[in-house]
C-alpha cells in the first residue's frame, strides 16, 4: 500500500489531496473551506482522484439519490485505495454527519469521517491524526473567510446562515445541520468584500433558509443585509437563493426591486400549492399567502424559480391536479420537480397512504411536461429582446455560454453566444433564437 508522507518531514513530498464535492452550493462552500484548511496545513490540494495520496469526499445525505451518488464515489475512492494508488480515504459532510460511525461498517476501508460541524478537523483526518470527528452543532456559525474557491473566478457563493428551524415533515436538514443560526452581518460583509477582491462579480446569497436571516439576532434582517451588500463596490450581480415563502416580507420584495445590484430573481421552493398537502407537509403557510407573495414578486418584475414535491403521502389525484393547474396558470420562469422520498427519521416517512413509485414518476413527468411547454413558449417570445449577459466561458459541449439575470449558475438554463467571449465579461446581447430551454444570443456591435 502507498504510504502517506509525514507532514513534519520537510524532505518528503507533501500529501496530495483530491477533494470531490457533492451536493448543493452550501456543501461546496464547506469544500472550499476544507481545501483552504488543507492547503494551509501543507497539503497539495486539487490532485486528480487517481493520483492522490488522500481522497476526500464531501458528501450530500439529504435524499436517497444523493446518498447513492455519494456511496458510488466512496466506492470508487476505495477502489483507488485497494489498487495502491491512494493511501487514505476520508468521508466528510452530510452523509458522515447523518450516519456517524456506522459509515465505517457500510463502506469498509474508509479511514476517517468528518461531520458538517467539524470541518476544521479535516487536516487531522487527512494526516491520520483522527478517525472520527462528528460532533453536534455549536451555537455559532463558522467563518467562511479564506476559502480555496472551486467556482469560476467571477462567480461566488456567499453563505449567510446555517441550519433550519422550520421542521417540515419530509426534511432531514434540521437533523443534519441543526437549527437556524444567522452569521453576523459584519462577517457576511467582510466575506463579500473578500470574494469581490478575489474577482467575483456575481454573489449568490445562500443558506438553508435565507429569508429567516436575522430573526435570531435582531440587528438586521435579510432586506437590510441586501441593502448593505448593494452599497458595496465591485459586485455587479447579487442573487438571492433558497428563500422560504413563510418569512418573505414586503420589505424584502422592495429591497429586491430597489437595489440596482440585486438581480430581480428569487429561488423559492414552494413544495406544493394544495392547502391540504401544505398542511400535511408542515409548511405553515396557506395557498392565499403564497399567491399574494407570487403576485407581488411578479408585479415587481422578479424572475421566480421554484421546486415542487409530488407524491407526498396521501396526495390524491385531485390535489395533484390542483398543483398542475396552478403551474399552468402562473407560468413560473423556472421550475424543478422531485418525487417524494421517504427519509428515515422524518415523520412523513411513517405517514399512511404512501404513494407508489410509478404514480410519483407519472406525476413528475406530467408536471415537467407542462413546465417545458411554458418554458419553450417563453423562449420563443424572447427572440428579439435585448438582455445583459454574464459570460461563464466554454461549456463541456464546446459552446461559449453565459446567463442573463434570470438564470442562476448550475441550476437554470443558459444563453449560448454566437461568438466566443471572455468569462466574467458582461455583455448586452440580442436574443436571436432558442434551443430548447436555452437562448441563442449575439453580442451587440457596441460591445465588440
Amino acid at each position: 500500500m502507498r504510504m502517506i508522507p509525514r507532514m513534519t518531514d520537510a524532505d518528503i513530498k507533501p500529501v496530495s489531496v483530491a477533494l470531490v464535492s457533492l451536493g448543493c452550493p452550501k456543501n461546496l462552500v464547506d469544500s472550499e473551506k476544507m481545501m483552504a484548511c488543507l492547503a494551509q496545513g501543507g497539503c497539495v490540494v486539487g490532485a486528480p482522484m487517481d493520483d492522490a495520496d488522500v481522497i476526500v469526499i464531501n458528501t450530500c445525505g439529504f435524499l436517497a439519490d444523493a446518498r447513492d451518488e455519494a456511496m458510488g464515489v466512496i466506492n470508487e475512492a476505495l477502489a483507488c485505495k485497494a489498487s495502491g494508488r491512494t493511501a487514505r480515504v476520508v468521508v466528510a459532510g452530510c452523509l458522515a454527519q447523518r450516519n456517524g460511525d456506522d459509515l465505517f461498517a457500510q463502506a469498509p476501508g474508509i479511514d476517517a469521517i468528518v461531520g458538517v460541524n467539524d470541518r476544521e478537523a479535516i487536516l487531522q483526518a487527512v494526516t491520520g491524526q483522527s478517525k472520527s470527528q462528528v460532533g453536534p452543532y455549536s451555537g455559532a456559525i463558522g467563518s467562511d473567510a479564506g476559502r480555496f474557491r472551486l467556482t469560476p473566478k467571477h462567480v461566488a457563493y456567499l453563505r449567510v446562515a446555517e441550519g433550519c428551524s422550520h421542521n417540515c415533515r419530509f426534511c432531514t436538514i434540521p437533523a443534519i445541520r441543526g437549527p437556524f443560526r444567522s452569521k453576523p452581518a459584519g462577517d457576511v460583509l467582510a466575506e463579500a468584500a473578500e470574494l469581490i477582491a478575489d474577482g467575483a462579480v456575481e454573489l449568490n446569497v445562500i443558506a438553508q433558509d435565507t429569508t429567516s436571516y436575522g430573526t435570531d439576532q435582531g440587528d438586521v434582517d435579510l432586506a437590510g443585509l441586501l441593502r448593505q451588500l448593494d452599497a458595496m463596490d465591485g459586485a455587479v450581480w447579487i442573487r438571492l437563493m433558497y428563500t422560504y415563502p413563510r418569512r418573505f416580507s414586503d420589505e424584502l420584495v422592495q429591497a429586491i426591486s430597489q437595489c440596482p445590484r440585486v438581480v430581480p430573481y428569487v429561488d423559492m421552493p414552494l413544495q406544493h400549492i394544495s392547502e391540504s398537502v401544505l398542511t400535511r407537509m408542515g409548511r405553515k403557510i396557506e395557498r392565499q399567502r403564497v399567491e399574494e407573495l407570487l403576485d407581488s414578486l411578479r408585479e415587481a418584475g422578479v424572475f421566480i424559480r421554484t421546486t415542487f414535491i409530488v407524491g407526498f403521502p396521501g396526495e390524491t389525484q385531485a390535489e395533484f391536479d390542483e398543483l398542475l393547474e396552478f403551474v399552468n396558470e402562473f407560468e413560473f420562469d423556472a421550475l424543478g420537480v422531485f418525487a417524494y422520498s421517504p427519509e428515515p427519521g422524518t415523520s412523513a416517512a411513517d405517514m399512511p397512504d404512501q404513494i407508489p413509485d410509478d404514480v410519483k414518476d407519472q406525476r413528475v413527468a406530467a408536471l415537467m411536461a407542462a413546465q417545458q411547454e411554458i418554458a419553450f413558449d417563453v423562449n420563443q417570445d424572447a427572440v428579439g429582446q435585448m438582455v445583459d449577459v454574464l459570460v461563464d466561458g466554454i461549456d463541456d459541449q464546446g459552446r461559449c455560454v453565459g446567463r442573463h439575470a434570470g438564470q442562476a449558475p448550475e441550476i437554470d438554463s443558459l444563453c449560448v453566444l454566437t461568438e466566443p467571449r471572455e468569462a466574467g465579461e458582461m455583455l448586452t446581447v440580442e436574443v436571436v433564437g432558442a434551443d430548447g430551454y436555452d437562448l441563442i444570443v449575439t453580442p451587440l456591435s457596441n460591445d465588440e
